[in-house]
């Protein structure tokens, strides 16, 4: 360790999260500790004396004369309360408040939350927590519809507890930003601040000029499109650093260069924790893995063109729904697939007349060349043909509009078709359509229509057929008058962030008139829509079994009640030679049914990880003459030679860290030992509520219902301020300055967001889970520390011989971030680290009388130093044992290091910054100790 990371060491130790510090002659609160390049520690925290109270504030150490006052300085002071009810509260508190250590791998809030307990989905925040990695990094890479966004709430939740959470970027696609902020507070209670292109624009103009405004809010969620401008957020991004950064659909970094890869390039280096998330994130190519993989430990991987799982199995994590955790704990919680049923169309006769164009002119089998000067450009003319006759009209406009300019001085043949394929369309109209027809029958056969609830999502890769049958299915189906306009909605790339969620929104909420959602593959990549829908219809098929299955993993995905519902309109053409959708489309339905019921995923099928090289490739294919089984065939072959006998791509994709002998499927997650005072959360909210607000049903109009456990309040302002950091919506919706609705009952909330969903007015739950992370709990937490004064500990009377003195000791390592921490008792020269042992043995509890005694609390004073010092010694001589979980995988990953050599993945000077980040994490300094009451008998 440095000269400098030790004294930053020293310095942070005396700030740990809980305590109480001096500056500017008021007494604060502190929340959270970083260290700064130049400012020495940052110090988040909120404010204690009464001019202060509440207030947010931070401090920079080497700006602000920061003191912590000396333990040895302790004021000690009696308690009057009932039942010892403020020391009791107190003790409690700062339990709550300390972070737990770097050295605790349980987990501690896996059974907190508002979702089922299954234990797969705690397995990333197992890995993260591990110490495999020097940081929480690592890649969720599970497949479509297991739960990321669940799996990476629990994983923020628990960095959270561990003082790892306070500042938190999440990044996703535009189309999802309301359902992720929307899953994360429901579910976890871990609010998130959405900065769409309204909401940033919304910011600037709130804060003074200049201001970042990433540093308005802690937690915040904005779409990748919106920051992928560097040129324009770069500057903000790089001046601030985040406790842990999130991406979800992390393939589209992939590409060195883009937009996007440069954005996660910035992110990266600023971040303790990153988590990287997307069910497809391979491209096929090695190098460009990864790169996407030295995001998260550049010397992980030693060659970019040649390794092997075991490389990368720390920062890793894949299961299918056929892996054996997943398939046991899913019974019950996720209905099976039916097949996917191919719904054959004949073309009518206008149809039939441009399959014969195309047969004879576009695509001749007969040897003869295509009409088109473009080799490829007949088969783009063919699939939209496949789509709809409005979307093969807008291609051929496109193209004779492509024709007509001046490079093209001559008209040619191509030219010429072209405009008979335009007369052809000139007339069509639904009529015409074989599909249409169908698509009407088959949303009656399921029950689509005026009187029914019956939700279906239709797929078209064309927004001209999109457009085309939002306008004219629902009247076919005989919706009418104001239900004729709002019985579908269309969702496709080129509509703005805000119209792409509220398009999911409706779709997603019970009472909503919405029964048809005409979307194309934007909502493909994250987007639930299993809420009300087990119903999807193919109205054209996509070329890619890749972009097949995420089509169809929006609603067949955990949580899914109904078995889900496949069927595909396939064209079909009595005209010899005609490439109908039996040629392709069928085929590629049939295969990737069967790749997800023998493997659980379809992506590895042709070894090209890419929907656009899935397609790409199958065109190129059949114009050499091969079929579809023959090239996805032969694609796979052609990968797994490259491969040349590695594991690489068979163990990536056949789900890394899924080894069945390593997972007891039933086993519940370690807990974490998180010690407490009292016995739930229901007491200490009662009490603290007591305490805080003697009279609080007159200060916050206090209303508790027992049979139920809902607990409605007006907030105070305090309160209020502090529920600025919850989603805007929520805030507004539910009028939440005017009263909230509490819970910890999770029957009840469960219920609440059942019912938000039947709501077509808001899909944000009245009731709220109390969780542990929950805005509420933090309030009613730093509520209880602040009643006593500046540096007191309380006397409490107790069943002890000689006094007792409870001692907080916390070992920190450079960064300030805690690696042991004891909860200590002194007794004469007698040391335990069972604090809350002892207190229960000596009879503190909610029973206990206060018997108001007369304690000397001088006298009791005298002994501090000693027990202060007794208590060091106990720590020196204990930290070797304590820090071994924490030292052996450091050493491990620093005894890698030092054979790592990878100059083209990472700068030259990555292998010292990772030495000396290793080198960070090691317990150091000398430890923090704080007098937190003293037990005295009566005697």
């Amino acid at each position: 360790m440095t000269v400098d990371q030790a004294a930053h060491a020293a310095e942070s130790a005396k700030y740990p999260p809980g305590s109480q510090i001096e500056v500017r002659d008021e007494e604060w609160l502190v929340r959270n500790v970083t260290p700064t390049a130049h400012d020495g520690d940052r110090i988040e925290a909120v404010g204690v004396s009464e001019f202060v109270r509440d207030q947010e504030a931070v401090f920079f150490t080497a700006l602000d004369d920061v003191q912590l006052m000396d333990p040895r300085r302790t004021r000690l002071t009696r308690d009057d309360s009932p039942n010892f009810r403020r020391s009791r509260l107190f003790l409690e508190a700062v339990l709550r408040k300390t972070p737990l250590p770097q050295s605790e791998r349980g987990l501690a809030l896996a059974d907190s939350f508002l979702l089922d307990s299954l234990p797969y989905q705690h397995r990333p925040a197992q890995l993260a927590l591990s110490g495999k990695n020097l940081r929480p990094r690592m890649l969720i890479a599970d497949v479509v519809g297991l739960g990321k966004t669940l799996e990476i709430g629990m994983t923020l939740a628990e960095l959270i507890r561990r003082g790892r959470g306070e500042r938190i970027l999440v990044v996703t696609p535009q189309h999802v930003l309301e359902q992720f902020q929307h899953e994360l507070w429901t579910r976890f209670a871990i609010p998130l601040i959405r900065l769409d292109s309204v909401g940033i624009e919304r910011i600037q103009r709130e804060i003074p000029a200049g201001r970042n405004p990433f540093t308005y809010f802690k937690r915040v969620i904005v779409s990748i499109d919106t920051l992928k401008n560097t040129a324009q957020y770069k500057h903000h991004l790089e001046r601030i650093r985040w406790d842990a950064v999130v991406i979800d659909e992390s393939h589209n970094l992939i590409n060195r260069g883009s937009l996007r890869n440069q954005l996660a390039r910035v992110l990266a280096p600023q971040t303790d924790a990153l988590i990287l998330a997307s069910a497809t994130p391979h491209n096929g190519d090695a190098r460009s893995f990864a790169e996407l993989i030295s995001l998260l430990d550049p010397a992980a991987i030693r060659d970019p063109e040649r390794y092997e799982a075991a490389d990368i199995e720390h920062l890793f994590i894949r299961r299918t729904k056929i892996s054996p955790e997943v398939r046991e704990q899913m019974k019950g919680q996720w209905a099976d697939r039916g097949p996917s049923m191919s719904v054959h169309c004949a073309a009518t006769a206008a149809e039939e007349r441009v399959f014969e164009e195309l047969a004879e002119v576009w695509l001749p089998r007969d040897g003869r060349s295509s009409v088109s000067e473009s080799r490829l450009f007949p088969y783009t003319v063919l699939k939209s043909f496949l789509s709809s006759h409005v979307a093969l009209a807008a291609t051929v406009d496109a193209r004779i509009k492509t024709l007509t300019t001046k490079e093209y001085a001559v008209p040619g043949p191509e030219l010429a078709a072209l405009h008979r394929l335009k007369d052809l369309t000139a007339g069509m109209s639904e009529q015409n359509s074989a599909k249409f027809e169908t698509l009407v029958e088959q949303l009656r056969s399921i029950g689509v229509g005026p009187k029914s609830d019956t939700r279906v999502v239709v797929f078209s890769e064309r927004v001209q057929t999109l457009e085309w049958l939002r306008t004219t299915v629902p009247a076919a189906l005989g919706f009418k008058g104001k239900a004729l306009q709002e019985a579908a909605r269309v969702m496709h790339g080129g509509l703005s962030d805000e119209q792409q969620m509220q398009c999911v929104e409706d779709f997603g909420l019970a009472d909503t008139p919405v029964r048809i959602l005409f979307t194309g593959d934007v909502a493909s990549e994250g987007v639930n829509l299993h809420r009300q829908c087990h119903q999807l219809v193919h109205y054209d098929v996509p070329w890619s079994l890749i972009r097949i299955e995420q089509r169809n993993g929006r609603i067949d995905r955990y949580g899914q009640s109904h078995p889900p519902q496949f069927r595909a309109l396939i064209l079909t053409s009595e005209v010899e030679g005609a490439k109908d959708d039996r040629t392709v489309a069928e085929r590629l339905l049939e295969r990737e049914d069967e790749a997800h019921r023998s493997m659980g995923t379809a992506e590895a099928v042709s070894g090209l990880y890419r929907a656009d090289a899935e397609e790409k490739s199958l065109i190129q294919d059949l114009l050499r003459g091969r079929t579809v089984d023959e090239s996805l065939d032969a694609t796979a072959r052609a990968a797994a030679a490259e491969d040349s006998g590695t594991d690489f791509l068979a163990d990536f994709f056949g789900a890394v860290g899924d080894d069945p002998d390593e997972v007891d499927a039933d086993a519940p997650p370690a807990p974490a030992d998180v010690p407490r005072l009292f016995t739930n959360t229901r007491e200490f909210i009662d009490e603290a509520m007591r305490e805080a607000f003697p009279e609080s049903q007159r200060e916050l109009e206090l209303d508790q219902d027992p049979e139920t456990g809902l607990i409605s309040f007006r907030p105070p302002s305090d309160l209020t301020h502090r529920l600025k950091a919850l989603p805007l919506d929520y805030r507004r919706e539910q009028r939440l300055h005017e009263r909230l609705l509490v819970t910890l009952n999770r029957k009840l909330a469960d219920l609440a967001l059942v019912r938000a969903r039947e709501s077509s007015t808001s899909s944000w739950p009245e009731i709220s889970l109390l969780t542990d992370l929950h805005p509420v709990m933090e309030w009613l937490t730093d509520k209880v520390l602040v009643r006593l004064g500046r540096q007191e500990a309380p006397v409490i009377t107790a069943n002890v011989k000689l006094p007792v003195y409870l001692i907080q000791g916390i070992f920190s390592n450079a960064l300030g971030r805690p690696t042991v921490v004891k909860w200590m008792t002194v007794q004469g020269r007698t040391v335990t680290d069972d604090m809350v042992g002892v207190l229960r043995d000596a009879g503190v509890g909610p029973t206990m009388a206060n018997p108001l005694h007369n304690h000397d609390l001088d006298l009791l004073s005298s002994g501090i130093p000693g027990a202060l010092e007794a208590a060091e010694d106990f720590l020196r001589r204990h930290s070797t044992e304590w820090d071994r979980a924490l030292l052996d995988p450091i050493e491990k990953y620093k005894e890698r290091l030092g054979t790592w050599e990878q100059p083209t993945l990472a700068g030259p000077d990555t292998k010292s910054k990772l030495t000396d980040l290793a080198d960070s994490l090691l317990t150091t300094g000398r430890p923090m100790l704080r007098i937190l009451a003293v037990l005295d008998s009566t005697a």
